[in-house]
């Protein structure tokens, strides 16, 4: 059996899990192919496949290209990238593995004190031997807003009160007593953007919340507010956000993007007032060692004829 992983960017899968126990070939690929054909080529053969989150899109046109797949196994609970219809009609069985949630949410924080602390200026300057350029701003007192409060909405509104920000939240099916149980006050979509100092965004990508955050949401945040998106770049309108980090109204810290890889000649990389990271929110050890193991555990149950942790539309 062929087994191919792909996208394993740090060159890490190996020394993760214990791939010596199923017996196959295991291919292990550490760069992007974002080319269909490439992917084709590089995959042919494969009975298995391991994909890391949604680094690489499973098209019904790519999946009519692998006959020799079986099994697609995806770190994480859900991958909108997998074209589950597809799978289905193709007799591609399809397993997630377990997650935590938590290196999103500390991730997050990360970025936020990152981009109100002035930290890629400051941490560039102390390198060329420079001291104290910036004034930063704190956060005791400020607004949170959390546009989402599930799981991550409600850790980052947590580390938010301990750092005694008031806590607002909208979603579409946001509660005031559910809002309540965590501290946190619902509010309506338009206070949470006028109102917010911080505003972090926790929703998953849909078809409803896809451009959800657009040109006259942005327009009503508080100038020199902070946007903070570690959930899926499409939730923000991209050209919307271009146009009002350029007008310098806002300021924005964020770990996804439209595309991913994001290319090298991308506007959002030249923006002064934007701190970016390349989508690391789950990138730690404790999460890739749940990924891979869990992967192998996996593939070992579809062999045998039991699969588990099966994706179904």
């Amino acid at each position: 059996m062929k087994i191919v992983v792909l996208d394993d960017y740090q060159d890490v899968a190996r020394g993760l899990a214990d791939w010596d126990s199923l017996g196959a070939e295991v291919e292990v690929i550490t760069s992007y192919l974002g080319d269909h054909d490439e992917l084709v080529r590089r995959l042919a053969g494969a009975e298995v496949v391991v994909a890391m989150r949604e680094r690489t899109r499973f098209t019904a046109e790519l999946l009519e290209r692998l006959p020799d797949l079986k099994l697609l196994v995806s770190t994480g609970r859900r991958n909108a990238a997998i074209d589950l219809k597809a799978t289905e009609r193709l007799g591609i069985t399809v397993c997630g593995t377990g997650y935590l949630p938590h290196p999103t949410a500390e991730h997050t924080w990360a970025l936020i004190l990152a981009a109100m602390r002035h930290l890629e200026t400051e941490l560039a300057a102390m390198r060329d031997g420079a001291w104290q350029s910036t004034v930063g701003i704190g956060l005791h007192g400020k607004t949170l807003g959390l546009l989402g409060l599930g799981n991550l909405g409600q850790r980052v509104a947590k580390a938010g009160q301990a750092f005694g920000m008031e806590t607002i939240a909208w979603s579409q099916n946001l509660t005031a007593e559910r809002a309540t149980e965590h501290g946190v006050t619902a509010v309506s979509k338009e206070d949470l953007f006028a109102r917010s100092d911080v505003l972090s965004v926790h929703l998953v990508l849909s078809k409803r919340t896809r451009g959800l955050v657009g040109a006259a949401e942005l327009a009503a945040m508080k100038r020199g507010a902070l946007l903070v998106n570690t959930s899926r770049g499409p939730i923000v309108d991209e050209q919307a956000l271009l146009d009002a980090l350029r007008e310098r109204r806002i300021h924005a810290a964020l770990d996804v993007y439209d595309i991913e890889p994001l290319p090298a000649d991308h506007p959002l990389r030249a923006m002064r007032n934007a701190t970016l990271t390349p989508h690391l929110g789950y990138v730690t050890r404790e999460v890739y060692e749940i990924f891979y193991r869990d992967a192998v555990e996996d593939i070992a149950a579809w062999q045998a004829g039991n699969p588990v942790r099966v994706m179904t539309l």
